[in-house]
C-alpha cells in the first residue's frame, strides 16, 4: 500500500523540464481544449515557456465573442509561472496576429517576440517561430485562409459531439478532425511541403532546428540534417514539445485529464532521431 500510495504521489508531482513548447491553443474558439492545457500546466514546470503562436483566437473572437472562466485559469496560469519566475515568450501568430504591434513589449512579465533562436542544453540552435508566414494560403490569399477555417469549424464540431459521446463512454479522447485532415492527400502534401520549408529556413538562419507549429500536426523529426518540431496544438491533439536538461526533446501528448485518469502517453525523441514510446 505504502508503495502504491508514493507511485500515485510521483505521477501528480509536477514534472520540471529545462523548457516547455506550446502553440495553437486557440483560447475564445469553443473547440479549443483549455481545460486539458489547464491541467498539463498544473502538472509541469520549466524554467522557460515559449507560447508558438495562435493562443488567443483573434478570428474567432471577432466573429462572437466566447471566453469561458477556464480560458481566463490559463492566462492566470501562465500569468503566475511569469511572476514566480518562470521566463515566459509568446511568439504571434497568424490568429493572434494584433501582438505582432508589440515586439519586445512585456504583458504581465510575458514578453512579445517575433521569432527567436533558442539555444539547446546540447549545443544546437533553434529557429522559433509560428509558421504562418510559409503558409502561402494564408499569406496570399486572405479570403480562401478564412474560408478553410469555416471548414475546419465544422469538422471540430463535429470533433465536439463525438468527444463529449466517447467520454460519457469512459473512451479516450480521440480527433475525428485529424484524421480527417490526414485521409486528403492535398492536406498531406501541404504538411510535407510546409515541412521542407520550414526547415529550410531554419537552415538559411544557420540554425540546426527548427520549433514551430501553425498546422496542428504535432511531430519530431530529422529532415536532411535539420531537426523539425512541431508542436502540434490544443484542439485535436493536446501536444507539446519539452526540453529536458541535457537537450534531449520530448513529444507529450495530455490526453486525459490527470485529476482523473494519469496514464499518459509521451514520445521521446532519442539523439539517433527515432522515435520511440515512454510513459509520460
Amino acid at each position: 500500500m505504502g508503495h502504491e500510495r508514493q507511485l500515485v504521489k510521483d505521477m501528480m508531482e509536477p514534472r520540471h523540464f529545462r523548457t516547455l513548447f506550446i502553440s495553437d491553443v486557440h483560447l475564445g474558439s469553443k473547440a479549443a481544449k483549455a481545460d486539458f492545457l489547464l491541467d498539463f500546466l498544473r502538472h509541469h514546470e520549466a524554467d522557460t515557456i515559449v507560447l508558438v503562436g495562435d493562443i488567443v483566437d483573434g478570428w474567432r473572437l471577432k466573429r462572437s465573442w466566447y471566453w469561458p472562466q477556464v480560458c481566463n485559469d490559463v492566462v492566470q496560469k501562465l500569468l503566475r509561472k511569469a511572476r514566480k519566475g518562470t521566463r515566459v515568450v509568446y511568439i504571434p501568430g497568424n490568429h493572434d496576429e494584433f501582438l505582432r504591434a508589440f515586439p519586445g513589449m512585456h504583458f504581465g512579465g510575458i514578453e512579445v517576440v517575433e521569432r527567436m533562436m533558442h539555444d539547446g542544453a546540447d549545443g544546437r540552435k533553434y529557429l522559433i517561430l509560428h509558421g504562418d508566414e510559409f503558409d502561402v494560403v494564408v499569406r496570399n490569399a486572405r479570403l480562401l485562409a478564412y474560408l478553410g477555417d469555416w471548414a475546419y469549424d465544422t469538422a471540430i464540431r463535429i470533433n465536439i459531439i463525438l468527444a463529449a459521446v466517447r467520454r460519457r463512454l469512459g473512451m479516450p479522447y480521440w480527433s475525428f478532425s485529424a484524421w480527417a485532415k490526414l485521409q486528403v492527400k492535398h492536406a498531406v502534401n501541404f504538411i510535407g511541403e510546409f515541412e521542407r520549408v520550414v526547415a529550410e529556413e531554419a537552415r538559411k538562419n544557420g540554425a540546426d532546428g527548427v520549433i514551430c507549429g501553425h498546422i496542428h500536426h504535432a511531430v519530431i523529426q530529422d529532415m536532411d540534417g535539420i531537426r523539425y518540431i512541431n508542436t502540434g496544438d490544443w484542439v485535436e491533439s493536446c501536444t507539446a514539445v519539452a526540453e529536458h536538461e541535457d537537450g534531449t526533446l520530448e513529444l507529450i501528448t495530455w490526453r486525459s485529464l490527470a485529476s482523473s485518469v494519469p496514464a499518459l502517453v509521451a514520445i521521446e525523441m532519442h539523439d539517433e532521431g527515432e522515435l520511440a514510446p515512454q510513459a509520460a
